[in-house]
């Protein structure tokens, strides 16, 4: 009896364990098959649902067990936010002021285009700088409701604050739905442009840059943009074992 035929090789197998983007995913007819049909929908539900969660405040403040302060943007909900991200850039009049002092940094955490990467992430990140950052002057806690990048800014100049890192859910995409983006402006005040700042980009464990790598490459980045005094495109990555991050990039991808 002869052997049955050797099924046909695959020429896409090694790719797809080297990237989760959807490579060769086959045919049935003129469609795709059932089973990468149904796991681009999943991943595109899940975007989705990233986008419209909210961002669980008390959970947060919970988990980052350090002073805080909540405050919202000019949107008055997520419709409004999604649908003018100029209103997410600026905050919403406050009924007490923030806490003026002499600050080394602030940190605004954001819900951005991801509560779901802010919840998973973001205070991991925190507690990872803080540690780095020994003998810096760090500021309450912000958190920002219906938040986009530039909001750290106005944030950052109202605390007095030297610089400001802004952590927030970046846009999800069909292969990730919870990466976190972190942008360090230094010397923050509104107007500052996306050139001016850098950017640490798809901290999601296990599949991104994880919390102590994030926290690594940002207290360098910190501590060059203290000494040289500023940041953005001119203030370039050469952190030992980093990937290219900074300010080049950051218009494809600021929330």
């Amino acid at each position: 009896m002869a052997d049955a035929p050797a099924p046909p090789r695959d020429p896409f197998a090694a790719l797809r364990r080297a990237t989760p983007a959807r490579i060769g995913l086959g045919r049935a007819g003129q469609g795709l098959p059932t089973a990468p049909m149904l796991a681009f929908q999943l991943a595109h539900a899940t975007a989705r649902d990233a986008v419209q969660a909210a961002l669980d405040v008390p959970r947060l403040q919970a988990e980052l067990a350090r002073p805080s302060r909540v405050v919202h943007s000019a949107a008055p909900d997520r419709d409004a936010y999604l649908k003018d991200p100029g209103l997410g850039r600026r905050l919403a009049p406050l009924a007490t002021p923030l806490p003026r002092g002499d600050h080394d940094l602030a940190i605004v955490i954001g819900d951005g285009l991801s509560a779901v990467a802010v919840q998973a992430h973001a205070a991991a990140v925190v507690h990872a700088l803080a540690r780095r950052l020994q003998g810096w002057a760090i500021a309450p806690v912000v958190i920002a409701r219906q938040a986009r990048v530039a909001l750290g800014d106005e944030v950052g100049q109202a605390l007095g604050a030297r610089a400001v890192l802004v952590l927030i859910g970046e846009r999800p995409g069909l292969s990730a739905a919870d990466s976190l983006g972190a942008y360090l402006t230094w010397d923050p005040r509104p107007g500052r442009r996306d050139h001016e700042r850098n950017c640490v980009s798809n901290i999601r464990s296990p599949a991104g840059l994880s919390c102590d790598q994030a926290a690594d490459k940002l207290a360098w980045l910190l501590g060059e943009a203290r000494r040289l005094g500023f940041s953005g495109v001119a203030l370039k990555d050469r952190h030992v074992g980093a990937v290219e991050v900074g300010g080049d990039g950051m218009a494809a991808l600021k929330p």
